[in-house]
């Protein structure tokens, strides 16, 4: 648990629905150097929800009341609805605070560029939570790819897949662009920066963006086909509507393959209130789930590096107090990211190749 010293970065979190009560405070809370200061919500469950979690967190009516007091903070947690990331970032930053903002950063990437132009013109700290960066399945993709095993990487593929025949009520299902919901821009936000940190900038884009579900109005199933300067194509799936669900990951290179099933433990766990630091091996794979590294001649299973959500905020508390240090995620990552979002709605809609570069 974080030491709650005096000298500890003091967090308010905005947001206490999915992503703020189930991800952040529990990552925060977990983080030495680190404090959960203050809670921006007004629903009255999240509220009695707060206090039993976090008694030391204080609850905050709006936003607007959290950034009144920014002498009182050091740091500014965005797990609100996507149509609020690029406004409320925008008034953190220019209260001179410190921001981390859940994904996607904005609804375009022209927002998302203003957003670090402000950032760099205040010498404040903004990053983004793609927490998938450490999931257990790609942190070992990322091993065996950038240690050679191998070879030259030819085909990636990767997806988060779901069954779940029927909508359900929330602002991702709505229409409204604003809202930056459907699939593509949820899932599909980490899908693409899985992508580009692996294997760097895309020159071209083909999309199938589709609405399937009875009662549906946003995208629910989706397909990405990038082309990257490197010359590694990714293809990406991200769907609501998968009875039968592929592989999570697929590398393919020029001397052997890896191939892995299932998700990453870590969201489940933390949705069943586990937390990092309490004496449980933390984001470790079950064997069975292992993926499988070689060739249909000699493959093996290879056990899956330990998931490691907790590194997003230890990194954040070590930019902190060391000036100059890196966040963990570039938000300028974000900006090529939602690039590439954006040209895919623009492929879909008109059936093209949408070329970048």
């Amino acid at each position: 648990m974080s030491d709650g010293t005096a000298g500890a970065v003091r967090v308010g979190l905005i947001g206490y629905g999915l992503a703020g009560a189930a991800f952040h405070a529990p990552l925060i809370a977990a983080t030495p150097g680190m404090r959960l200061e203050a809670v921006v919500t007004a629903n009255p469950e999240r509220r009695e929800q707060l206090a039993r979690e976090h008694p030391g967190a204080r609850a905050v009516d709006t936003p607007e009341r959290l950034l009144a007091d920014p002498e009182g903070l050091d740091l500014v947690v965005i797990a609100s609805p996507n149509r609020t990331h690029a406004p409320l970032a925008r008034a953190a930053l220019r209260a001179g605070l410190a921001t981390v903002v859940d994904k996607p950063l904005a609804g375009t990437a022209a927002e998302a560029l203003e957003l670090c132009r402000l950032a760099d013109s205040r010498g404040v700290l903004l990053s983004v939570f793609q927490n998938r960066r450490w999931d257990g399945d790609f942190l070992t993709a990322s091993r065996l790819v950038r240690g050679g095993a191998l070879g030259r990487v030819h085909r990636f593929e990767s997806r988060f897949e779901r069954f779940r025949p029927k909508p359900k009520p929330g602002w991702r299902e709505l229409a409204d662009p604003a809202e930056a919901g459907g699939t593509l821009y949820d899932l599909g936000s980490h899908l693409v920066d899985q992508a580009l940190t692996l294997f760097g900038p895309v020159e071209t884009v083909y999309a199938e963006v589709d609405v399937r579900r009875d009662g549906a109005v946003v995208d629910d199933d989706a397909f990405l086909a990038l082309t990257h300067a490197s010359g590694t194509r990714s293809h990406l799936w991200t769907s609501a509507l998968t009875p039968l669900t592929g592989p999570r990951l697929r590398v393919l290179g020029d001397a052997a393959g890896y191939v892995k099933a299932g998700m990453d433990p870590q969201e489940a766990d933390l949705r069943a209130g586990l937390r990092p630091g309490d004496g449980r091996p933390w984001g470790a794979d079950l064997p069975e789930r292992y993926g499988t590294l070689g060739t249909d001649e000699s493959a093996i299973s290879l056990p899956t590096d330990p998931g490691d959500y907790p590194a997003f905020y230890a990194g954040i508390a070590a930019a902190l107090a060391s000036p100059g240090t890196p966040p963990p995620v570039d938000p300028y990552d974000a900006v090529a990211a939602l690039t590439v979002l954006e040209a895919a709605r623009a492929s879909a809609a008109t059936g093209t190749t949408v070329r970048l570069t």
